[in-house]
């Protein structure tokens, strides 16, 4: 991957203003793409012109990661119901699901087998299948509240105008959530952080010879944080002045975008470093881009265009099908289907009590696919495992392997009559069985929970 044409030319853009700017990087994301840069790789192995069908897994609420049998056999499973892609959660909660010199391994895997490394299994599963494996680094600059990090470190924590801290997420209370279910936020100006942020990830892309590395919208900056002793002093020296009152004071959002960006900028040259010439995709999975620049104040269109993103994965959980093409034609992923990398949307299959039915996720995949994005859906479970909801395990994966066959089979990119699912006239392997010690408890909500107001529960099936 040849970074070096688009670094040659950074110190234009700090010259040009924001539309100039976009308009020189796309220029130079098309010089990149067909001189051979990241773009031209940002298949990573796909055959010319095939989207991406994936999945995300994770560790909670399911036992996937801590039997190899079971692992096999949900590759399998997966390869043969149409996916070419998988996702699985590689950072969670503070926790690595290998030893790692940089974090604790997750207590479950520690206590099971802390020798066994599930990602380099699944990762070895796929690639004889022909799939890729794209590890989620899930919680990104995010940590618990009584992590070990934030305990020797507290200066590498973002902090609001009034000192704190701490986020109720995930369905936590901030008056009544014991310390370990709230979360925090590492500081990307800190160079502490960046030096522990980049040694994550480039150990576990070292690790199993996986295809790439995904972050998501925990690779952020939220915009009420900024106020601790570190950002304040380093704003200080670069501007002069104060951090404004206001956190959303245009100069001082972009100025903590910059910071993030670089980040960003420097895990992509330390990836390229480490691999030598082989080819490493950076996967973005944000939300909306209003809301993600405005919030989260990731700039994924600058990203996308400036060379540091390969994949981008656009969250779009809303349930109603109205609600959904409108997210589809939002003007920046309008865009993004002109920068020349791979663009996928990311649907809810099912995560608790809400299971989209395939009636709904058939029309979803239609929508998406007339649009000449690929799918991932989260996640493992919701599929045609723990959350199938009523249709049942066996109902769901024929289908799915129907759905996938008329929009990404022989023939990719041609959109094909609007596929109604029918009852399956055979049946793929049964599901695999969930755990029955204790009442799981799930990782995450959908992922735009933080959002917007969470959408209206799918109707029942008719008995």
């Amino acid at each position: 991957m040849q970074l070096a044409p688009l670094r040659h030319h950074a110190h234009l853009k700090r010259l040009l203003p924001v539309s100039l700017t976009l308009m020189v990087s796309a220029v130079l994301h098309l010089l990149g793409h067909f001189g051979g840069g990241p773009q031209a790789l940002a298949g990573g192995g796909l055959a010319p012109g095939e989207r991406r069908v994936g999945v995300w897994l994770t560790n909670s609420p399911s036992p996937l990661y801590y039997d190899p049998a079971r692992i096999d056999a949900a590759v399998e499973a997966l390869a043969a119901t149409g996916f070419n892609t998988l996702y699985p959660n590689v950072w969670s909660r503070g926790a690595t699901f290998h030893r790692s010199r940089w974090a604790p391994i997750e207590p479950a895997l520690a206590e099971v087998n802390p020798d066994f490394d599930p990602i380099c299994r699944l990762t070895e599963s796929a690639r004889r299948r022909g799939m890729q494996v794209v590890p989620w680094f899930e919680y990104g600059l995010m940590e618990p509240g009584d992590a070990e990090v934030v305990r020797q470190h507290p200066d590498w924590v973002l902090r609001r105008s009034d000192g704190s801290a701490l986020f109720a997420m995930h369905g936590a209370n901030l008056a009544t959530s014991p310390l370990k279910d709230l979360r925090v936020w590492l500081n990307p100006a800190h160079p502490g952080v960046r030096q522990r942020f980049i040694g994550l990830i480039t150990e576990i892309v070292q690790r199993c010879g996986v295809a790439g590395i995904q972050l998501d919208d925990h690779f952020a900056w939220p915009v009420e944080l900024g106020y601790d002793d570190t950002t304040r002093a380093l704003y200080r020296a670069q501007t002069g002045q104060d951090p404004p009152l206001d956190p959303n004071d245009r100069f001082w959002m972009r100025w903590r975008r910059q910071q993030l960006t670089a980040l960003l900028r420097e895990l992509r040259a330390s990836l390229q470093k480490a691999s030598g010439q082989r080819p490493i995709v950076i996967s973005l999975s944000p939300g909306p881009f209003r809301f993600a620049y405005n919030q989260w104040l990731q700039d994924w269109e600058l990203w996308a265009l400036g060379g540091l993103i390969d994949d981008l994965v656009v969250q779009n959980y809303a349930y109603s099908i109205k609600g959904f093409a409108k997210d589809l034609d939002q003007p920046a992923l309008v865009k993004a289907r002109t920068w020349g990398i791979p663009v996928e949307i990311g649907i809810l299959a099912g995560l608790g009590t809400r299971t989209t039915s395939m009636e709904n996720l058939s029309q979803k995949v239609q929508l998406v696919a007339q649009r000449g994005h690929g799918v991932i859906y989260f996640y493992w479970e919701g599929l045609w495992g723990t959350y199938a909801g009523k249709e049942g395990g066996p109902y769901r994966q024929a289908t799915f392997a129907q759905l996938h066959k008329a929009h990404f089979g022989a023939g990719r990119g041609v959109v094909k009559a609007p596929f109604r699912p029918a009852p399956p006239t055979f049946l793929m392997p049964p599901p695999l069985p969930a755990a029955t010690s204790g009442t799981p408890q799930p990782l995450r909500p959908p992922r735009n929970v933080w959002r917007r107001p969470p959408p209206p529960p799918p109707p029942p099936l008719p008995e």
